[in-house]
């Protein structure tokens, strides 16, 4: 059986020292605060915000929520932007994904201040990323690679396999991964053959939110399995990862719930913080 990877015990040793920073910051007359703009009442978005929310009153963040009609114009959307840009006390803006058909989100995200893009999505940020020359990253992939760390899990000249190639985890987690010097792969839902791939992974991640998706025999023995899946499946929360299966084969796996999720929120304050330091001149 591999040994677990605990996101959330992790999540937790990492935001008392952010609540120790986030203390320092107060006492030097600094409130780190971040915007989430939500558009309409996706579910699971209402779920995020909550979670969001609890973790960053814990720590000590103000979380400033602008909720907006599901019918809302693009035009209005991004007034709103241009107002927290401009805004001293805002050190984060991000938008809560998903968004209506009639938001053009790519423009959206560009008009985002790179110094305040918590996401790490505007284009700014993410040529960075593949520069890198980065300030902020993706709360995901950050976390993934901090719970790599904590585990003593080297990048260096590993084959890593990744399937997913969305803007939020699977782009972003092969910049930072070719950082650390590992050999990336990104595969997604058309690769043909994806076993042929995930067999030769020393480290496996996969974000697709499809249950299930990797089987026993798609991968090597001792290969250190990240799943960064969410779904549904028989009344259950289950990941992208058969772990059952898997878990026997792995020498590390996370668990889905209590793996890469917490780890997303936490990273996600932590970016935060990372904008307040830089943008009062802290770094």
């Amino acid at each position: 059986m591999g040994q677990l990877l605990d996101g959330k015990q992790l999540a937790n040793i990492r935001a008392e020292v952010l609540q120790k920073q986030v203390l320092t910051l107060k006492m030097a007359g600094i409130q780190p605060q971040f915007c989430v703009i939500n558009i309409g009442n996706d579910p699971s978005s209402k779920i995020y915000l909550k979670t969001k929310k609890r973790r960053a009153d814990q720590i000590g963040i103000k979380q400033k929520l602008f909720q907006l009609p599901s019918n809302v114009t693009q035009k209005n959307l991004l007034e709103l932007i241009d107002r927290l840009n401009n805004d001293k006390s805002v050190n984060g803006i991000m938008i809560q994904l998903p968004v209506p058909k009639q938001i053009i989100l790519n423009e959206a995200l560009a008009a985002i201040d790179p110094n305040k893009d918590v996401d790490c999505l505007t284009p700014a940020n993410v040529g960075r990323l593949w520069q890198g020359d980065h300030f902020v990253e993706p709360a995901t992939a950050h976390g993934i690679l901090a719970l790599l760390d904590h585990y003593h899990i080297s990048l260096k000249g590993k084959n890593a396999v990744i399937i997913g190639r969305s803007s939020i985890v699977g782009k972003p987690l092969a910049a930072l991964m070719l950082e650390r010097d590992a050999t990336v792969s990104i595969l997604h839902l058309k690769t043909k053959n994806l076993a042929e791939y995930t067999k030769r992974a020393d480290i496996l991640v996969s974000a697709t939110g499809h249950p299930k998706l990797v089987k026993a025999n798609m991968i090597k023995k001792n290969a250190v399995i990240i799943d960064v899946g969410i779904s549904r499946f028989n009344g259950k929360t289950v990941g992208d990862v058969d772990f059952e299966q898997v878990a026997p084969i792995a020498s590390f796996i996370t668990p889905v719930p209590g793996g890469i999720g917490p780890l997303t929120v936490e990273s996600l304050m932590e970016q935060v913080v990372q904008l307040t330091r830089r943008n009062n001149g802290k770094q």
